[in-house]
């Protein structure tokens, strides 16, 4: 019920005739509820609210807001669910001879990455802990490297060109990657300095890929 059909200064009547069935609500239509009102003096210099159609509909405070809360409820229910929730299902991983894993949350439209080619992708890197210790889009640019000639870690090559049991990605994919150890930075670690590691020796990485394109 839009706030504007109760003006500050007018009287609110104490009658109501109206119902919230989930029956009434699927048929509902904002522009059927119309607040026609003129306003007369009475003789005690009070105004008085006169419905001026035959069938007015009254209700109290409580009952207005419990009616409006019924249509919010319903408008909210009924509403289109945004294209990220597509996004948030569960992802099955699926381990390829190599060792590496993979799951496709959105499958691409464009062509798929040729050996050699300079292609962009977005990402966002975590540790098996969940702890996140990249990510392209909180620098707002996408990694821009040349795909299957050695420019990134050996799992992203395999990632998103394909290869050993795993298929190639296409343009406007998005893929999670389980990397092993022998695909990612091994033994020697990443972002080592006096003693501690960004990525720790031996380290399994989660890699969630964004393949935009060629460049």
């Amino acid at each position: 019920m839009n706030s504007t059909a109760f003006l500050l200064g007018t009287k609110v009547p104490t009658q109501i005739h109206t119902s919230c069935s989930s029956s009434n609500l699927k048929n509902f239509d904002s522009t059927s509820i119309r607040f026609t009102r003129q306003l007369q003096k009475s003789s005690s210099h009070d105004q008085k609210l006169v419905q001026a159609n035959e069938n007015p509909i009254l209700c109290t405070r409580r009952e207005a807001l419990r009616f409006g809360l019924c249509i919010g409820l319903a408008a909210t229910i009924l509403q289109p669910q945004p294209a990220e929730a597509a996004e948030a299902t569960t992802c099955e991983l699926t381990v390829s001879p190599s060792g590496l894993a993979f799951c496709d949350k959105v499958v691409g439209y464009g062509p798929q990455a040729v050996k050699g080619q300079l292609i962009k992708a977005h990402y966002v890197g975590k540790l098996e802990n969940g702890k996140v210790f990249d990510s392209s889009y909180n620098r707002g640019k996408p990694l821009t490297f040349r795909i299957g000639a050695g420019e990134v870690i050996k799992g992203w090559d395999l990632g998103i060109l394909g290869g050993e049991g795993v298929p190639p990605m296409l343009a406007g994919g998005k893929r999670t990657l389980k990397l092993p150890p022998e695909l990612g930075y091994g033994m020697r670690g990443a972002g080592c300095k006096g003693g501690s590691c960004i990525i720790p020796p031996e380290s399994v990485l989660l890699f969630d890929v964004e393949f935009i394109g060629k460049v």
